[in-house]
C-alpha cells in the first residue's frame, strides 16, 4: 500500500508498443518514473538476494562471472512456462517492494509507474490508474524483429508469454493508441497529463 497521497498511475502495454517512449515524454514533463525494467535489473546485480535465490533455482550456468547472463536465463525461461512462473515467482515480490518503496517517497501530485508485466501481477491493486500503451499484434510483431534482430519464432514466444492484447485493454482506465506517430503520442499523453493533474 502507499503512504503518501501521490495519485500513480501505472503505465503498461505488450512487448514493442512503447512503453518508453510514453515514459519519457511523461519524465521530460518533470513526472517522476519509477520503471519496474530498471528495478529488476537491480534487485539481480552481484550479490543481491534476487541474484541468489534464481542462481539456488537456475544454477551456476545463468551466471557470467559474477553476473546474470540475461540471454541465458531469457532461453530458458522463453522456452518453459514452469520456469517461467518460478523466475516471476523468485522476482516480482522483490520489485514491488522497491516500487512502493519510491512510490512513497514521491513528493509530486502524481507519478507513472511503468510495469511491462502489469496485466500478468496481481500485487499491484494499490495503483490509482492503469494507462495501458497499446498496438496490434502485427505491430509488436514487426517493431519487435527489427529492435531485438531476432528470429520470428522467438518473437512470437515472447508475445504469448505475455498477456493478450484483449486482457490488457480490459484493465485499462486509459487507452493510448501508439499505432501513428510520436506527435501523436506526445498530444495524447499532454491531456491525460492534465487529467491526472486535475485527480
Amino acid at each position: 500500500m502507499k503512504s503518501n497521497s501521490c495519485i500513480t498511475v501505472g503505465l503498461t502495454g505488450g512487448i514493442a508498443s512503447g512503453k518508453s517512449a510514453a515514459s519519457d515524454k511523461f519524465a521530460e514533463m518533470g513526472i517522476p518514473i519509477i520503471d519496474a525494467d530498471i528495478i529488476a535489473r537491480e534487485v539481480v546485480e552481484p550479490q543481491s538476494t534476487g541474484l541468489k535465490q534464481l542462481v539456488k533455482t537456475f544454477g551456476q550456468s545463468i551466471l557470467d562471472g559474477e553476473k546474470l547472463d540475461r540471454s541465458k536465463l531469457r532461453a530458458i525461461v522463453f522456452n518453459d512456462s514452469e520456469k517461467l512462473k518460478q523466475i516471476n515467482a523468485i522476482l516480482h515480490p522483490l520489485i514491488g517492494d522497491e516500487i512502493r518503496k519510491r512510490v512513497n517517497a514521491v513528493t509530486q501530485h502524481y507519478c507513472v509507474v511503468v510495469i511491462p508485466l502489469l496485466c500478468e501481477s496481481s500485487q499491484y491493486g494499490w495503483l490509482d490508474r492503469i494507462l495501458v500503451v497499446d498496438v496490434s499484434k502485427e505491430i509488436q510483431m514487426s517493431r519487435l524483429l527489427k529492435r531485438d534482430a531476432i528470429t520470428p519464432e522467438l518473437a512470437h514466444k515472447m508475445l504469448d508469454s505475455q498477456c493478450s492484447r484483449q486482457q490488457r485493454l480490459a484493465i485499462a482506465d486509459d487507452i493510448i493508441n501508439n499505432e501513428k506517430d510520436l506527435e501523436h503520442l506526445h498530444q495524447h499523453i499532454q491531456s491525460l497529463h492534465l487529467l491526472y493533474k486535475s485527480l
